[in-house]
């Protein structure tokens, strides 16, 4: 019987991270006051991080322990069990707490950056949209508008004069189905533009979050999962483009088309305007009702995806471990609880926004109802100067006014979906680079007489150049990998401090083991020299360089490592052996 494990370490590991402390002293600290009596059995894997009982103490006789993680997880499980322990993040099945969901901080100022960052690149080309817009709606008007003209100027004088001449009517229909016309081509431009620009704006996007990305620390991407971080380029970039494209146009066009169609409606008769505006006022207010219930589940409708992206990923990476702890109905259920969530999000949010568009829709029939049955009253009695032609023309703006109030209401829940998965999308670029401070830097180097001065050549002979900040004096110093940790004080988190007092060297051509228990700090040190991490207090010189005063890309270049989780790239294994020296020959 062979026990082995590639990520358990690294998950204790993370605990001893995130809480300080190793998770076998925190067991008993935390939940049973430092004793040994009594502590459940836990699966401390990467993958399992729930407890799990177990009845019966396992034989443990023929195993081959390959990693401490099998050890300390093994070590757990052969206690006495009397009751399980929740180590990790995750309560048990079932559904999660209906507590109060997210809020989007600062709508405004969020879609002002989001458009600010459309128009930086395409600012000409959306005017344009707007223009085609704009163009568009007139065009549209200007044919409802006809219909007044085609009944009491054409229509009604031929009816009562019993002529055939048609010549006069056939020119005014021309004239309109030119404007028609025009707005068709109108809308195809703005259209075809808005593809280029949504598409453009959703690519320049994704290259300055990658670009971003690989400047972020180490810090970052432990403590965030990375199925979150990918739902951020794939959920939550697919929000965005849909409101560049549709949403905001849409919007645009419905405000645009309300302007104009409420001053023909003024000019053609104010007292059915004002029935209109009366029921409009209702129809904003049960929109506003409805958007406020539906966004804070559209925010929490994107996190809870990224929540399911993310475990699902770390399930992926550790199926190993979860088939040699036997974790599998545990997933299934912490699954199910994710995607509880996520299901009552996501109902919510589309629940609320879809009752939405039939209630408008309701409320303009109601309207229009109401402005036919007392327009016809008015035209027939001849109050107000109220025509058939001005009332057909504005029944068909009543319905142009309702039409684009319940388009509004429908797309405003795309944006704030958009406004959601913006917030997540700023928040990543607003993630604070890694910084560097170093100005050392790593130099080819001849040696003449024992003297080093710098080169372009590739000598083979490598050496620190070293800039003196006070006179600008030069001096160079050869890279022979000698490392000392003096007094190293270092904590992931301030607060927490795991390595402490620590003084260590490791001179040129020595070989080092760092021996210990799983959780000791071993992976931690290698971490520092590569500056992965900074420390809190002490010096960690390297050929007698502070190694905060070198460069981190010249200091990791200095550096070969394999670290403990293997990963090989979409590529061939000759491409994937040249990832530490792109120009390397094949001979090499």
């Amino acid at each position: 019987m062979v026990c082995r494990t590639a990520s358990g370490g690294n998950f204790l590991r993370r605990i001893k991270r995130e809480r300080g402390t190793h998770p076998y002293d925190m067991v008993k600290e935390k939940w049973y006051g430092g004793s040994d009596d009594n502590v459940t059995g836990t699966g401390t894997t990467a993958a399992g991080r729930k407890s799990f009982r177990q009845d019966a103490k396992p034989d443990l006789s023929g195993c081959i322990f390959d990693g401490e993680a099998v050890k300390s997880a093994f070590a757990l499980l052969s206690t006495k069990v009397t009751k399980p322990v929740p180590i990790g993040i995750m309560p048990g099945p079932g559904r999660g707490p209906k507590g109060p969901k997210p809020k989007i901080k600062n709508p405004g100022k969020l879609f002002a950056r989001l458009m600010g960052y459309v128009f930086k690149r395409y600012g000409v080309l959306y005017i344009l949209v707007i223009i085609g817009i704009l163009l568009s709606v007139l065009c549209n008007t200007q044919g409802t508008m006809f219909m007044q003209t085609l009944i009491d100027d054409y229509i009604t004088p031929m009816l009562q004069n019993h002529s055939d001449d048609y010549s006069a009517l056939l020119g005014a229909i021309g004239r309109v189905a030119g404007f028609y016309a025009l707005g068709v081509i109108a809308t195809f431009a703005y259209n075809k533009l808005l593809i280029y620009i949504s598409q453009g704006s959703i690519k320049h996007l994704r290259d300055d979050l990658f670009t971003h990305m690989q400047d972020l620390p180490i810090r970052y991407f432990d403590t965030h999962s990375h199925g979150d971080i990918m739902s951020v380029y794939t959920n939550d970039i697919d929000t965005l483009r849909q409101v560049i494209s549709q949403s905001i146009p849409q919007l645009l066009n419905s405000v645009v088309t309300i302007v104009n169609v409420f001053i023909y409606m003024i000019i053609l008769n104010i007292p059915l305007t004002v029935i209109t505006l009366i029921m409009v006022a209702i129809t904003v207010f049960i929109t506003g009702k409805f958007a406020s219930f539906s966004s804070r589940y559209f925010l929490a409708q994107q996190e809870d995806l990224g929540k399911v992206n993310g475990f699902i990923e770390e399930m992926l990476n550790g199926q190993k471990v979860v088939k040699v702890f036997t974790h599998e109905q545990q997933n299934i259920e912490d699954f199910n609880k994710l995607n509880d969530q996520l299901f009552d999000s996501a109902y919510n949010a589309n629940r609320y926004s879809n009752y939405l568009g039939p209630v408008n829709a309701q409320i303009g029939n109601l309207s229009y109802v109401l402005c036919a049955m007392i327009g016809g009253v008015m035209a027939l009695s001849g109050f107000g100067g109220l025509t058939l032609g001005k009332l057909a023309s504005f029944l068909t703006f009543n319905k142009s006014f309702n039409m684009p109030i319940s388009q509004v209401s429908m797309q405003l829940n795309s944006v704030v979906m958009a406004l959601a998965g913006s917030e997540r999308i700023f928040k990543l670029l607003d993630e604070k680079p890694e910084t560097d401070d170093g100005y050392v830097t790593l130099v080819n180097a001849r040696e003449e007489n024992g003297v080093l001065t710098e080169t372009t050549e590739n000598t083979g002979i490598w050496a620190w150049k070293h800039v003196h900040q006070a006179d600008g004096s030069v001096d160079y110093i050869r890279l022979t990998g000698d490392v000392v940790f003096d007094d190293v004080d270092f904590g992931y988190v301030p607060e927490k401090i795991v390595l402490h007092n620590v003084d260590l060297y490791a001179t040129p051509g020595q070989k080092i083991a760092f021996v210990g228990s799983t959780g000791a700090g071993k992976t931690t040190i290698t971490n520092l020299i590569n500056r992965f991490y900074d420390i809190q207090d002490g010096k960690i010189r390297y050929d007698g360089i502070n190694i905060n005063k070198i460069k981190k890309a010249d200091l990791r270049h200095s550096l070969g490592i394999v670290l403990q989780d293997t990963h090989l790239f979409t590529a061939t294994v000759m491409e994937n052996i040249r990832y530490g020296k792109l120009d390397a020959t094949d001979e090499e």
